[in-house]
């Protein structure tokens, strides 16, 4: 009997690795897009109010659950593949699995002991049931970043991506079908018997936030289960085998003590977790200064900003004034879903270069370095250049064209003119701390993420205070907490490796080419929408002409050039 052979190690290099977590990203991104933008509909902006509240405690307390264990496994298994030290890097896995496992517990009972105080800290009792259908998440996503972590280090961005692509579908099916069955079965609900799944109400609008509150939480239940089926492939994908050999094993040096790999995982991961907490906390920042202080405005002056939003906050909200701050905040965060799209894409490239940029340190190849450290900043200007352009100029195309000619529109599309602006440095941001994770520097861009978090707590109080820009005061607060962490991390990179980037070809160039992009975008919208009259889809060949107008301009200006390519697309040794 021919006994079956493991699968082949893979690696992947930096192009190939980051390319299909680009993919599966963009995949994922646009089945999320599937579910939140029709789940706006559906739960209204006040159930949006209520998941972003839920997914901006969530954030933190799985940041802390984590620990940063996943980029110092990824970080830790690469440094060690690189060395050949196989055995040591199965022992990685084993060690950090109980790990994991502990603190996802931990972390999903902090969920449900600190939702009803945080919810009443922040002043939205409604977003509770939300909270709680988050809470396993924690710890099944805990157990997942175990394996992503383990792959991504051994340079196979495979499993991370279908995963990923599991859990978007998940959740799509689950979630937006819940949210869909639970608002309609408590709407008839309250039409019979006056109840809202048992809960007197004393009114229709009343009733009306408390169905918006169960629609929510339905809706993050969807993102449990999918979640739980991500895992689920994780668990079947590690029973074929990560590719090393027998061979590879026997020849690999005797491993560390699994006490001194734990010892060295916590030392790497603390710094990296607390720099993940502090990124998580912007969320929090914002749902907890964004909400409050408009409930100043609305008690100390109220006029200016309804003035603002005149037409645009329905009146069920203006005779409840209460509920504005939660309605602004859901709108304000359905800019945030359009902005997120572009880190979350770059993070890709992070997560790619780790392992790319570590193995070239690991081996002193100095050449191989600079390669690799301008390959990850030049492919993420490529695109977040254009991406973020185009969302600040085509702001109101966008926000119609994705959320259609509702109330709400004009306040969205007044975020995402700011925002996208600083989508360009957020997603510069993850790229960079990535590259200085893997120069030996875990702490430096906790530094630098926790000094720019510090602005934006300043910022965020001030300017969310001023009734004339109110939830504007962050998208302002965000753009220039992002501006300073980037140049401080660029500026400690060159310090660091004594590698003087290219800055021509590597930002100047895709920069000039992204000016094209969102200049022809928005001529090409004016135009439409004179021949239209204004129209929802006037933003689609606004689009389609920046694109053809980028891909003109980086083949002009050689942004990307045929050997480099050559070049990029590597072999595994």
């Amino acid at each position: 009997m021919v006994r079956k052979q493991p699968a082949a190690h893979v690696r992947q290099s930096f192009l190939h690795g980051a390319l299909l977590l680009t993919a599966g990203v963009l995949l994922v991104k646009v089945i999320g897009a599937l579910f939140k933008i029709p789940l706006s509909t559906v739960i209204t902006e006040d159930g949006m109010g209520y998941f972003s509240t839920a997914y901006s405690f969530y954030n933190v307390i799985f940041s802390i659950a984590t620990a940063g264990f996943p980029v110092a496994v990824s970080r830790m298994v690469s440094e060690n593949d690189s060395l050949g030290r196989w055995r040591d890097v199965r022992r990685i896995k084993s060690v950090a699995a109980p790990i994991f496992l502990l603190t996802g517990a931990v972390g999903t009972a902090l969920m449900v002991l600190g939702a009803p105080l945080y919810t009443r800290a922040v002043g939205n009792a409604g977003a509770l049931p939300a909270m709680l259908a988050l809470a396993p998440s924690v710890l099944l996503c805990s157990l997942a970043a175990v394996y992503r972590g383990y792959y991504e280090g051994l340079r196979n961005m495979t499993p991370t991506t279908v995963s990923q692509v599991i859990e978007a579908l998940a959740k799509l099916l689950f979630g937006l079908s819940g949210a869909y069955f639970v608002m309609a079965h408590c709407s008839r609900e309250f039409a019979v018997s006056g109840t809202v799944l048992g809960h007197a109400v004393q009114d229709a609008a009343g009733a009306q936030r408390l169905i918006c509150a169960f629609g929510a939480a339905a809706a993050i239940l969807g993102v449990s289960l999918g979640a739980a089926l991500s895992l689920l492939y994780l668990r079947l994908r590690d029973r074929r085998g990560d590719g090393i050999s027998p061979a590879q094993l026997a020849r690999a040096p005797q491993p560390q003590s699994r006490r001194a790999l734990s010892k060295s995982l916590v030392q790497s991961s603390l710094p990296i977790a607390v720099g993940a907490v502090a990124m998580s906390v912007s969320g929090l920042i914002d749902a907890s200064f964004l909400q409050t202080r408009i409930a100043y405005i609305l008690r100390t002056d109220p006029s200016p900003m309804l003035s603002m939003y005149a037409g645009c906050i329905p009146q069920e909200n203006l005779a409840a004034p209460a509920s504005i701050p939660n309605y602004l905040f859901g709108c304000y965060n359905m800019a945030l879903t359009l902005f997120m799209l572009v880190p979350s894409v770059t993070q890709a490239f992070g997560v790619s270069a780790l392992p790319s940029v570590t193995h070239a340190f690991a081996r002193g190849v100095k050449a191989e370095l600079r390669t690799a450290m301008e390959t990850v900043l030049r492919a993420t200007c490529i695109f977040a250049l254009p991406a973020g352009i185009g969302l600040s100029v085509l702001a109101g195309p966008i926000a119609r064209l994705v959320y259609g000619d509702r109330p709400s529109t004009p306040v969205i599309a007044g975020a995402l003119g700011i925002m996208g602006a600083a989508a360009i440095f957020a997603a510069v941001t993850t790229p960079l701390g990535s590259m200085l994770q893997a120069v030996g520097h875990m702490e430096l861009p906790v530094i630098l993420v926790l000094s720019g978090l510090a602005v934006k707590v300043v910022l965020n109080y001030v300017l969310a205070g001023i009734p004339a820009l109110n939830i504007l005061g962050g998208g302002i607060s965000t753009l220039v907490c992002y501006v300073l962490v980037t140049a401080a991390e660029i500026a400690a990179l060159v310090r660091i490796t004594g590698i003087r980037f290219d800055f021509v070809s590597t930002v100047f160039k895709p920069l000039l080419a992204a000016a094209c992009c969102g200049t022809a975008a928005f001529w090409a919208w004016r135009g439409t929408a004179a021949l239209t009259g204004g129209s929802r889809l006037d933003a689609a060949p606004a689009v389609f002409a920046g694109a053809l107008a980028y891909a003109a301009a980086l083949l002009l200006l050689r942004v990307v050039r045929p050997r480099e390519l050559r070049r990029l697309r590597g072999r595994a040794r």
